[in-house]
């Protein structure tokens, strides 16, 4: 399958609060929240829709880093249900890691649930290692959160998208 990748802005935060509502039932995060992110000078957000529909956002991914950062911080990345397992989240990921070395970003850091097996797969063959943990991080499910680390490099593998 084929995304249209574009910058996320506020107008897309029903949509992604729908993703975020489906995907992190127990501790997703508040609309007020989400629309912080989006309209902070600070992130990059991305939104993923199908070829051809522009309308229907698909996944979205959103990273911090602060103009002049050396590191970087991967906040959220979720695809929509029906699309899952379709390599969406890489191509989000790959989006958020061009994204970073244009801006100077040296590390890129992210934390991932240690139930949550998919994406830390993910994350490691993106070449992320694990650097520790947050024990409970994840509330109201006391779950602990992997943190993770990615060395970036000048130059990373090519990605197509449409």
């Amino acid at each position: 399958m084929t995304w249209k990748l574009r910058a996320a802005t506020v107008s897309d935060l029903s949509h992604i609060m729908q993703i975020e509502n489906s995907v992190f039932a127990t501790d997703a995060w508040s609309e007020s929240a989400m629309r912080s992110e989006l309209e902070s000078a600070h992130t990059h957000y991305v939104v993923a829709t199908a070829l051809g529909a522009p309308d229907i956002v698909q996944g979205y991914g959103g990273m911090l880093a602060p103009q002049l950062a050396t590191e970087a911080d991967i906040q959220t990345l979720a695809v929509a249900p029906d699309v899952r397992r379709m390599g969406l989240g890489r191509v989000l990921m790959h989006a958020m890691l061009r994204t970073a070395r244009a801006e100077g970003v040296r590390e890129v850091f992210l934390e991932v649930r240690a139930d949550n097996d998919g994406a830390q797969a993910l994350y490691r063959s993106l070449g992320f290692e694990s650097i520790g943990v947050r024990p409970g991080y994840y509330q109201p499910d006391d779950v602990d959160a992997i943190v993770m680390k990615l060395e970036l490099t000048r130059q990373g593998p090519a990605v197509g998208v449409s």
